[in-house]
């Protein structure tokens, strides 16, 4: 009987095992899927971004129409990118609507805290989506300070038993509107890594993006998407979306996209822009992991005569494994004559396309397929050749800054660097 039993234990054991082991690897699979639709077909070159036709299928295929009548700042670095930020918050009359991807502690979290409280407790409507994964190191006390504030804050799927086949798909959307008519997008993340002026390797470099205008209501809309998911409620009416009325000359859209709806739609946004080139591609990129699609519409555009320019970080980078699993792609790259650039001075986190001296898109959409397939992610792509003039010279500042990397020096890299590129280009599209 003693030995009956313990055969039944056993095989009940193996039973519940091999159930657990089949569940993870099924969530796995979910987890790490890559999207509804998969874009393999090549995309022919038919005009160049000045068409407006291109233009047009810009709108009609991916997104919201590109609408006229509005203004843009770059803002580099936390120095000036803070401030602005800040500034508009303490400024806000109606309504804030804040959606990003890292929120931690420090003096620069504390500031956001404080002032999204303050304009809480006036009287303001303040909402705050955080990421679960992201935002993880937020002090607790920032959170009872909001809350009890009146802040209404939520993070973007937490952790449910319901939810475990979405866990890898984070919002890694970095948007701010206040009162429907300023908007702020760009790399940053509100932690201590982003402030100063990349003077060191404790301060990164990055961009954000100020915007006034009628494609403000595009970018509110984007972050209602993600309200209205996380916490079923619809935020509508003149306080979110008031009319707008022309603040500049700027044409400009936004594009979003999400695993759950048009999660090609980013990564096919950016085959048409590089595929539209005809002069120039100048490309910041701070996790730049371009697939075998990607990497052959560069390949394609130099050999239409375009000059593609490619920064991504050097040595000071976040996440090693990403850039060996970057550099082990870049041969063929460099032999058709793309110029890779490493930027020296700190982590460069800048996420910023300009083509042909037309078209910036700038946003929180990194160059690799976890930002093409996985996250959800917002763009904003701004047709303004005044504009684009100066990012390009910016682009040439950082550029000053970088490590032109050669075929020749790719090439005779070290054998243990090429066995650990290799290692890590296993893990590609995951990271």
């Amino acid at each position: 009987m003693i030995w009956k039993s313990r055969s039944i234990k056993h095989k009940l054991f193996i039973m519940l095992a091999t159930i657990g082991v089949t569940l993870i690897v099924v969530l796995l699979v979910l987890n790490f899927s890559m999207g509804e639709k998969n874009v393999k077909q090549d995309i022919p070159h038919l005009y160049s971004v000045t068409d407006a036709q291109f233009q047009r299928s810009m709108g009609v295929m991916l997104g919201p129409q590109i609408v006229d009548g509005n203004r843009f700042d770059a803002l580099l670095n936390g120095d000036r990118i803070f401030p602005a930020m800040l500034e508009a918050i303490r400024g806000a009359q109606k309504t804030i609507t804040f959606e990003t991807y890292i929120y931690w502690s420090e003096e620069i979290g504390k500031k956001f805290a404080d002032a999204l409280s303050e304009r809480a407790r006036a009287g303001v409507k303040v909402h705050v989506l955080i990421d679960w994964v992201g935002s993880s190191k937020i002090e607790q006390s920032y959170l009872k300070t909001m809350e009890q504030a009146g802040v209404e804050i939520k993070k973007y799927r937490p952790l449910r038993w319901y939810n475990l086949d979405r866990l890898n798909n984070r919002t890694h959307r970095k948007l701010l509107v206040v009162d429907g008519r300023t908007g702020f997008t760009g790399g940053v993340g509100i932690a201590g890594l982003w402030t100063g002026n990349a003077q060191d390797p404790e301060h990164w470099r990055d961009s954000h993006f100020r915007v006034e205008g009628p494609v403000v209501a595009q970018m509110q809309a984007v972050f209602v998407d993600n309200w209205i998911k996380t916490t079923g409620k619809v935020l509508h009416g003149a306080d979110y979306f008031p009319d707008l009325k022309p603040a500049g000359t700027g044409r400009a859209q936004v594009f979003s996209s999400s695993p759950t709806g048009g999660s090609e739609s980013m990564r096919l946004m950016y085959l048409l822009a590089i595929t539209a080139a005809q002069r120039t591609i100048h490309l910041s990129s701070s996790y730049f992991v371009p697939d075998e699609m990607a990497r052959q519409a560069l390949v394609d555009a130099v050999k239409r005569g375009v000059k593609v320019q490619i920064i991504t970080p050097g040595e000071h980078i976040d996440t090693e494994a990403v850039r060996s699993s970057s550099r082990g792609l870049w041969g063929e790259l460099l032999e058709a004559g793309v110029e890779m650039h490493e930027y020296q001075p700190t982590m460069f986190h800048c996420k910023v396309m300009i083509i042909d001296g037309l078209l910036i898109s700038v946003g929180s959409t990194n160059f690799d397929d976890r930002s093409f397939r996985l996250n959800d992610e917002a763009n904003l792509n701004i047709y303004d050749a005044d504009f684009a003039q100066k990012q390009i010279e910016v682009f040439r500042q950082d550029l000053a800054k970088s490590r032109r990397i050669t075929l020749a020096q790719w090439q005779n890299r070290p054998l243990s660097e090429k066995a650990w590129e290799r290692a890590a280009a296993l893990l590609g599209p995951l990271l």
